[in-house]
């Protein structure tokens, strides 16, 4: 079985457990979660959806990339921004980033297994974790240098 098609049973799995069903709608959002490449916002993958002539509500979109979230197949960050993006997990290695404060380059850089240390912390708190992260702001090199 191919790592997609693992992703898409755990999603299914999860949506059976919270009492809903893999609709039109939420299969549109989980093809097009996966599809991409990298960090999305979620207005991006509206019109990803739309373009596709697979109409989906905005509100479908939003309430699917939660699913997607909950179910642990996406991860979310805010990059300092007003608005959330996120990224697939399944085909990514652990990482974290480093943003520009300037020009707005992304650096990621992996995970060091830090939440070894905080993870036990929560769960004796009876937290259910969905994910962290860690990120750093700072001025890249051709920034500091006035490139």
């Amino acid at each position: 079985m191919s790592k997609l098609a693992q992703e898409k049973e755990k999603f299914v799995r999860y949506l059976n457990k919270t009492g809903v069903t893999l609709t039109h709608g939420r299969q549109t959002v989980f093809d097009e979660a996966m599809k991409a490449h990298g960090h999305f916002a979620p207005e991006e993958l509206v019109k990803q959806c739309q373009s596709h002539h697979r109409r989906v509500s905005r509100a479908t979109v939003y309430r699917g990339l939660n699913e997607l979230l909950e179910a642990g197949l996406i991860r979310k960050t805010a990059f300092g921004e007003k608005h959330q993006h996120f990224e697939h997990i399944y085909d990514e290695k652990p990482h974290h980033h480093a943003r520009c404060i300037r020009c707005g380059i992304m650096i990621e850089f992996p995970d060091l297994k830090e939440d070894k240390v905080y993870t036990p912390l929560l769960e004796q708190q009876k937290f259910k974790i969905l994910g962290h992260e860690m990120h750093f702001y700072g001025i890249c090199k051709n920034c500091q240098s006035g490139k």
